[in-house]
């Protein structure tokens, strides 16, 4: 009979929910996920892309024995008239992409030549790909990507090894990759040994840096140091003079006495200088003596000049 059922447990569920026991699932239901997570932790959101592009470009680039570490990432030049710049000053290319279906011109044939010709393997790659490499960047259908710059370590700049009396170029808060790219060149031009840049807060080798190189980036070797100011100590203690380049320099440079000895010529940023412990490092600092009181040189045509004038009193000596 129907009041006579035995049963040990009674019914889980009837039209208005369960009766006994849910086994723990309202409590799993009830449970929190946490707070919600921030615009740029969202995969997808456009702040997180925007995050992930600023990491990207504030990422010290570097391979073996850089100073500053950091995981490397490969750059990419995209537009035909910067694939084809890049191609024609050297800049070393890991593979050259070619949009299918697209209309070429000069510009892409001499491109595809070059790179067949500098052994870079010439790849066809859809528009949605191109996209996705140059990060929405206007691309035209060719895109170059470049490897991450392999810096030197500070100590291979010392010259134990290297001809003629020793010469380096170190920069104290040059953010642009064209005026790296200036120096490089300069430094090339002028029998500089190499160059010297902080790990943070400065220029790196980026594929802009190496175009403006106009190819002395393949030549004169580009060192990165974790800290400026203890590099120039060790160079010091190594046998060199710190020359610091500043318009408020207490020697002028065509009076500059150390130009024969080993030196690092310290470059500032044309805003604001030398830094403070920087500046405090050098032995001596040195002006460019101009017509002018209110003109300025930025900091390429800056460390141009002085190299020059390094090499003209080396000869005369």
């Amino acid at each position: 009979m129907a009041g006579n059922q035995r049963r040990r447990a009674a019914r889980t569920s009837n039209k208005k929910g369960a009766v006994v026991g849910s086994g723990g699932q309202r409590r799993k239901q009830l449970k929190g996920r946490g707070p919600t997570p921030r615009a740029e932790d969202r995969t997808g959101h456009p702040a997180a892309r925007r995050a992930a592009r600023a990491d990207k470009a504030a990422a010290p680039r570097g391979g073996r024995r850089s100073g500053g570490g950091g995981k490397a990432s490969t750059e990419v030049v995209a537009g035909r008239n910067s694939v084809l710049e890049a191609l024609r000053t050297g800049v070393p290319g890991t593979a050259l992409h070619v949009g299918t279906r697209m209309e070429s011109d000069d510009r892409v044939k001499e491109s595809i030549a070059l790179a067949t010709e500098a052994g870079i393997p010439v790849m066809e790659s859809p528009r949605g790909e191109l996209d996705r490499m140059t990060d929405g960047a206007v691309h035209q259908g060719l895109a170059l990507a470049v490897p991450p710059y392999e810096y030197a370590h500070p100590d291979d700049l010392l010259g134990q090894q290297l001809s003629g009396t020793p010469l380096v170029v170190a920069l104290d808060g040059i953010t642009d990759p064209r005026n790296l790219g200036a120096i490089v060149r300069s430094a090339g031009a002028f029998g500089a040994h190499g160059v010297l840049v902080p790990a943070r807060r400065s220029a790196g080798m980026t594929a802009a840096a190496w175009k403006t190189s106009a190819g002395a980036a393949a030549r004169v070797p580009v060192a990165q140091a974790t800290n400026l100011t203890r590099a120039l100590e060790a160079y010091r203690k190594a046998g060199f003079f710190v020359v610091g380049l500043d318009a408020d320099g207490d020697v002028s440079l065509p009076g500059l006495d150390l130009a024969d000895q080993p030196l690092v010529v310290v470059v500032g940023s044309e805003g604001k200088g030398l830094s403070r412990l920087v500046r405090e490092t050098c032995d001596q600092v040195v002006s460019i003596p101009m017509a002018a009181v209110t003109e300025s040189l930025n900091a390429g045509i800056a460390t141009a000049v002085t190299l020059y004038e390094i090499a003209r009193l080396r000869a005369r000596r």
